[in-house]
């Protein structure tokens, strides 16, 4: 079995450090695994191909090691990326699509998160257990009435205050993947429209 520590130090210091890295006990984005996927979106992105998008983007991963990239660094640059294939998916779309038709779509999921999103307080998501850890609903519920108000009513948010909307934990808060799959459904509106 393999450290991935070593492996950062091994593997990586040969190659020259496309971000910023880590100093002293901070951890960051394991250099060789960032490297290989930005590769992989790169030649994607390069080839129009189908099978790789920006949903793709929004979901990578990483590990997290010693002398790594820095996250914030990495984070920045994977949401440019994100961006410009959401922009090509995007003019696929209004191209095969027509405007109207693309429109219409735009807003009917948009709509279906208003709606979503319009469900009492306290009560807009599953909850977990009393024992186990989820999203602190106060916090998730102050996100949800921001884009409530802008999809409603077109009040002021951003991307990236979507993408980077962090929660503390509490038991029995609200479960984790029904409250990041509505975000991730949020900016694939938020970049449809942009």
């Amino acid at each position: 079995m393999t450290d991935p520590d070593l492996d950062a130090l091994t593997a990586d210091e040969e190659a020259p450090a496309a971000f910023p890295l880590t100093s002293g006990r901070q951890r960051g984005y394991h250099r060789a695994a960032v490297d290989t996927f930005l590769e992989s979106a790169r030649a994607a992105f390069e080839d129009e191909r189908d099978d790789f998008g920006a949903e793709d983007v929004r979901s990578a991963s990483f590990p997290l090691v010693k002398q790594g990239y820095v996250i914030a660094d990495v984070d920045a640059a994977l949401a440019r990326v994100e961006d410009a294939f959401a922009s090509r998916a995007r003019e696929r779309s209004v191209r095969e699509l027509g405007v109207e038709t693309w429109v219409s779509q735009a807003r009917a999921d948009a709509q279906v998160i208003l709606d979503h999103l319009t469900r009492e307080r306290r009560h807009r998501f599953a909850r977990t257990s009393i024992l186990t850890f989820g999203y602190r609903i106060d916090e998730v519920d102050h996100v949800a009435e921001r884009i409530s108000a802008f999809l409603r009513d077109g009040d002021a948010l951003t991307v990236e205050q979507v993408r980077t909307a962090a929660f503390r934990m509490q038991r029995g808060g609200y479960r984790e993947e029904q409250v990041d799959a509505l975000l991730d459904a949020t900016v694939e509106v938020m970049l449809a429209v942009r």
